[in-house]
């Protein structure tokens, strides 16, 4: 479990084709306190660390991509030289800065328009019309691991367009300072939404 609060960026530094991706990730943390099979969300994905070490260039980890990951995440996201937004796994009486984060991407958005509002910087992304159910004004969502609050939304023949503002804290410290129209990033919908979404398919049937 998550909060949707960066903490590190990363960057991959080795790709391994194997049965699955194996995939190697330089940061900041100290790998030490990083225990074998722990949790770290990278850009909002939750993925199991198989193992780590420090080289002269510094500490590492690696994880483990699964062909449905990559499929359901960002498409070039898992290729040499990607930053990552880094979280670890929220511990029990951590402070939940942003929200309930698990780590389960829901879809891939694109990102339409990137503009600067005072300091702050308004962002505009398209989704398919099957997560527009789950997108409301003032609810939470989390783009690349980042948890953010949705400003607006605007159903669409066939997706929907929302939009989220970037305050220059956030704008600095993660990935998503590098967005730019077009670029594709991952989109964990609100886990109470997510429940909903059971409900009513549970209620229709």
């Amino acid at each position: 479990m998550f909060t949707g609060i960066v903490s590190d960026i990363g960057r991959i530094v080795r790709i391994e084709p194997r049965g699955d991706t194996r995939v190697r990730i330089a940061t900041a943390y100290d790998t030490a306190t990083v225990d074998l099979g722990a949790s770290i969300a990278c850009s909002g994905v939750c993925l199991t660390v198989v193992d780590k070490g420090r080289d002269e260039a510094g500490d590492w980890f690696a994880v483990d991509v699964s062909g449905e990951t990559v499929a359901r995440t960002a498409p070039g996201q898992w290729h040499e030289g990607r930053a990552l937004n880094l979280e670890r796994a929220m511990k029990l009486g951590d402070e939940l800065g942003g929200h309930i984060v698990t780590g389960h991407v829901d879809g891939v958005a694109t990102v339409l328009t990137v503009e600067r509002t005072g300091d702050s910087h308004r962002i505009g992304l398209r989704v398919d019309a099957a997560l527009a159910p789950f997108l409301a004004v003032k609810g939470s969502i989390t783009i690349d691991g980042v948890s953010l609050t949705v400003n607006e939304v605007a159903d669409q023949d066939a997706s929907t367009h929302f939009w989220v503002n970037l305050i220059p804290h956030t704008w600095s410290v993660t990935t998503l300072g590098a967005l730019a129209p077009g670029q594709a990033v991952n989109i964990e919908i609100d886990v109470l939404a997510r429940y909903l979404q059971r409900m009513e398919h549970y209620r229709g049937r």
